[in-house]
Parts: C-alpha cells; sequence; structure tokens
C-alpha cells in the first residue's frame, strides 16, 4: 500500500460578518459598475417611434378608463 502524501493541518479562516458584507458590496459595485459601462451607449440611443406611440396609446387608454370610472 502506497503512503499518501503528508498533508499540513491548515487552517481556512472564514471571514467575519462585517468582512463579508464588505466583500459583496464591492463585487455589487463592481457588477454595476460593469453593467452601466456594457449598457450605457443603448441608454444613449433615441427612443423608437413605434415605441413612443404604443406609450400614447397606453397613456390615451388609461385617461379614458379613469374618465370613465369617475362618471360612474
Amino acid at each position: 500500500m502506497k503512503n499518501s502524501p503528508e498533508t499540513k493541518d491548515t487552517k481556512v479562516e472564514m471571514p467575519s460578518a462585517q468582512e463579508g458584507r464588505r466583500v459583496i458590496r464591492a463585487r455589487q459595485r463592481a457588477i454595476g459598475r460593469e453593467l452601466h459601462r456594457f449598457f450605457e451607449g443603448v441608454a444613449k440611443e433615441p427612443i423608437p417611434e413605434e415605441f413612443l406611440e404604443l406609450l400614447r396609446q397606453i397613456d390615451h387608454e388609461a385617461e379614458a378608463s379613469l374618465s370613465s370610472k369617475q362618471g360612474s
């Protein structure tokens, strides 16, 4: 039977709750920065006219529905 290589008794220290929260916040900020960088160009694009027309129709229908409910 072969001898297994010796392993050193190593301690793995768990981060404190505060350190864990700090790491999570730093990770979230990094993700936020990357998402902002990735979508920055998209946010600057003009809204397509077809989409604006759909929004106008929704607004008009909502106003008509509200008017009919108030008239009841």
